[in-house]
């Protein structure tokens, strides 16, 4: 038997990269997965792939900044499939290099997304999860939150307060048999990494293009290469399976060695 047979969960930021990555694994080991992704085209290739993978789901569209949307998510879940057995908290927004001049719709926005957010659907998860006989959360921090990014401040703070949120929620909802822990990648081989590496506030992003400056991230890794969006999968599954059952609070590097 696959590790998720009969699971229900959500997976969002699922249009690319780690979040696609984790949805089809998920499909692969047995759990049915809705798909939540901005970009609608983005969201129901990803539900193709999880179907081409053996799996059942649901495509989900929208701006998971509106309060509302990040509700519906898990109104729409549970109403289809009966229940809801995960979630995996993914979204996440890279903000402004920039602390001086800061932009501060820029960082409300990085704010809202990387923090705001997942607290509202992970509000509206909890009573469902209660029902599983293993309720999870997974949240997506970063090696930046665990050590900070002088590269990237705003989005460190954020990815702090994940953490701390993971952690406050895995010792407040532990007695209740509900488990929260949180993935924790470094440099990664997806769109997202380019996006990061070229931010036009980015001092480093003057006069060199993301592939550049991708390669010259990949150098200061440990392993010395980029992570691969599979790789945080991988990692994402073992703490959502019941081979993680007593593993609560944890934040998990997925980074090559970076933190180390």
């Amino acid at each position: 038997m696959s590790v998720l047979t009969g699971k229900v969960g959500i997976v969002t930021a699922a249009g690319s990269g780690m979040g696609r990555a984790g949805a089809i694994r998920f499909a692969r080991a047995g759990a049915t997965v809705a798909v939540v992704s901005l970009e609608e085209e983005e969201t129901r290739e990803t539900l193709a792939l999880v179907e081409a993978a053996g799996g059942q789901g649901l495509a989900l569209a929208g701006d998971l900044g509106d309060e509302s949307f990040a509700r519906e998510i898990v109104d729409v879940t549970v109403e289809e499939f009966g229940k809801l057995d995960f979630l995996w908290n993914h979204v996440g927004y890279p903000g402004p290099a920039a602390v001086e001049d800061i932009d501060i719709g820029a960082f409300d926005r990085t704010v809202d997304l990387n923090l705001r957010t997942v607290m509202v659907t992970t509000s509206r998860a909890i009573p469902h999860l209660r029902k599983s006989t293993d309720g999870n959360v997974l949240f997506t921090s970063s090696s930046s939150g665990l050590t900070g990014s002088p590269w990237s401040p705003v989005y460190s703070m954020a990815k702090f307060g994940v953490v701390g949120l993971m952690r406050a929620l895995a010792k407040k909802y532990g007695p209740e048999g509900l488990r929260f822990n949180a993935v924790c990648p470094g440099v990664m081989d997806t769109p997202m990494l380019r996006v990061f590496v070229a931010r036009p506030d980015d001092e480093r992003a003057r006069g060199a293009d993301a592939e550049e400056l991708s390669r010259k991230a990949a150098e200061a890794i440990p392993l010395r290469r980029l992570g691969q969006p599979e790789e945080v999968a991988n990692a994402a599954l073992f703490l959502l399976s019941e081979d993680a059952s007593f593993i609560t609070g944890v934040a998990l590097p997925v980074d090559g060695g970076t933190v180390a």
